[in-house]
């Protein structure tokens, strides 16, 4: 038997149009149109709200949708923050930091399956927190640059709990892989 096709439906039509403004969004940072950039962030958001919605509300979960939703949401998030580092809107520091954050669950993940232990990760509370603390950080950022106005000291506060956030997240998800990788069985929640 051949693989099954995933399910596309409205909610995964609009996770997949949230992918597709991505490089729109990247090059409205790079090219200096950061009311663009702005409006683009926003309809992202408003996607990734309306899929939800739709997914949760109108039964339309999908295996599919489980794998491409925190894709979107990392791409998104992944491209605006280093658009706005590359843009110098925002430190390289923390830009390194939201980045190898990823790259390291998808290193530690792709290590537990090469290893013979795969692991199912689920975003932990912390995380959820993060990625809110990240899209509000990036908003703020954003909507300053694009309507010129001085939001430096709420830009630092969210700054700093962006990375405060980010770090407790990879000890978080550190200590949890190696739980998992030293019992068998043991599934990251």
């Amino acid at each position: 038997m051949g693989k099954r096709a995933p399910t596309l439906n409205l909610a995964n039509l609009f996770t997949i149009g949230r992918i597709l403004l991505v490089p729109a969004l990247v090059w409205a940072i790079a090219a200096g149109e950061t009311q663009i950039a702005f409006g683009l962030f926003l309809a992202a958001g408003i996607t990734d709200a309306v899929d939800g919605f739709l997914a949760k509300r109108f039964g339309m979960s999908t295996d599919f949708g489980a794998l491409l939703d925190p894709l979107a949401d990392k791409a998104l998030i992944i491209s605006v923050f280093v658009g706005l580092g590359i843009a110098g809107a925002i430190p390289l520091w923390l830009v390194v930091l939201v980045v190898s954050r990823d790259v390291l669950i998808i290193g530690a993940v792709t290590l537990a399956l090469l290893l013979g232990k795969p692991i199912k990760v689920r975003p932990l509370f912390v995380s959820k927190l993060n990625t809110v603390a990240q899209i509000v950080f990036a908003c703020v950022v954003l909507a300053s640059l694009g309507f010129s106005f001085d939001a430096r000291p709420v830009q630092t506060i969210l700054m700093f709990t962006v990375a405060t956030l980010t770090l407790i997240s990879i000890g978080f998800y550190t200590r949890e892989w190696v739980w998992h990788m030293n019992a068998q069985g043991h599934q990251v929640d």
